[in-house]
């Protein structure tokens, strides 16, 4: 054989370890949740095996509880940032929400009338949020973060500066005090809510022309323009339907604890973010499922469930976390550059 032949060989076998890369790597840009969710079985694993407590049902129950209302604000914020947007407002507008139903309801307000205010609220908020992006072209990191500052005082200023207690029996408390056995294991109604809201979510995404517009939006914004989508009614409406999300955050908040705290969730926005980022959503838009979201959201909690439980100190929990989000951005952009 030739010296030509040998480097033909060679060459070949080189393109074809690159074209098996390449098709890994599509793979994972296509079905962006699967890393997310070998990562979520890689940890139940391991705490698993390390702690004898972790596999408890009642603990297995408590980890998805917890992880409900980051879940249900990590999932508002996977439409935006699906747009190449980004929102740090999403937990300052639910506190707000938590804080108006619990005072409407204690002024004599039935339950229902103020779970629906508190939802139109944040809808509102979304609406206008949506409306300065894109017609006076702010960009969404400032205008959220204007945001944020904004409803943190209101929220304080509409509590007085102290908690706004309600009944545990009312329906504000409901989607947490609700319970049926599912498998042995206690799911609240709160649960149930979120995964249909997940559902819903997904359908709208990969089965309707607004997903599809939302994912054309976030990947290249002016190619879809051109190819006929309105651009900025499918960004005003993602952030109307998170806002309405951010609502429904704001009653499972309720749910949690009965108590409306104007100081509660202070990091809840940077946690949604973190959540949607573990989930494989790029931070650049156009990439990414409300079941990656899912399991970020999971991830986080079992994360800092099975540290606790190994004695492992609040701090360096942080420290884990921050890495882990780190290490999944730059995922992200490797596998964009290298399709």
């Amino acid at each position: 054989m030739g010296p030509a032949e040998l480097l033909g060989d060679e060459m070949t076998a080189t393109t074809v370890d690159r074209t098996e890369r390449e098709t890994l790597g599509e793979f994972f840009l296509r079905a962006p949740a699967i890393g997310p969710a070998l990562a979520l079985v890689v940890a139940v694993v391991v705490f698993s095996v390390s702690t004898s407590t972790f596999l408890n049902l009642d603990n297995l129950s408590l980890v998805v509880e917890q992880s409900l209302v980051v879940g249900t604000l990590a999932l508002g914020q996977t439409l935006i940032i699906l747009t190449a947007g980004i929102d740090l407002s999403n937990a300052a507008a639910m506190v707000l929400a938590t804080l108006l139903m619990a005072k409407l309801l204690v002024g004599g307000v039935p339950g229902i009338f103020a779970l629906v205010l508190g939802v139109l609220v944040t809808a509102l908020l979304g609406l206008v949020t949506g409306s300065l992006v894109t017609r006076i072209k702010l960009p969404p990191f400032i205008v959220t973060l204007g945001l944020f500052t904004m409803l943190t005082a209101a929220g304080k200023l509409v509590a007085g500066g102290q908690a706004v207690p309600i009944a545990p029996g009312s329906l504000l408390a409901w989607l947490g005090t609700r319970r049926y056995l599912f498998g042995g294991i206690p799911v609240t109604y709160g649960m149930t809510l979120a995964l249909v809201m997940y559902l819903v979510l997904w359908y709208a995404l990969t089965r309707t022309a607004w997903g599809k517009h939302v994912y054309a939006v976030g990947n290249a914004p002016e190619a879809a323009r051109l190819s006929g989508i309105k651009v900025n009614r499918t960004i005003v409406s993602v952030y109307l339907v998170a806002g309405l999300i951010f609502g429904i955050a704001a009653w499972q908040a309720l749910g949690r604890v009965p108590n409306a705290d104007p100081n509660a969730y202070q990091l809840g926005n940077l946690d949604s973010i973190t959540a949607v980022v573990l989930g494989g959503t790029s931070l650049f838009g156009g990439r990414g499922s409300v079941f990656g979201t899912m399991m970020g959201a999971l991830i986080v909690t079992v994360l800092r469930s099975g540290l606790t439980q190994l004695g492992v100190d609040s701090l360096y929990q942080d420290v884990a976390t921050g890495a882990l989000v780190i290490a999944a951005v730059a995922v992200d952009r490797l596998a964009r550059r290298q399709k």
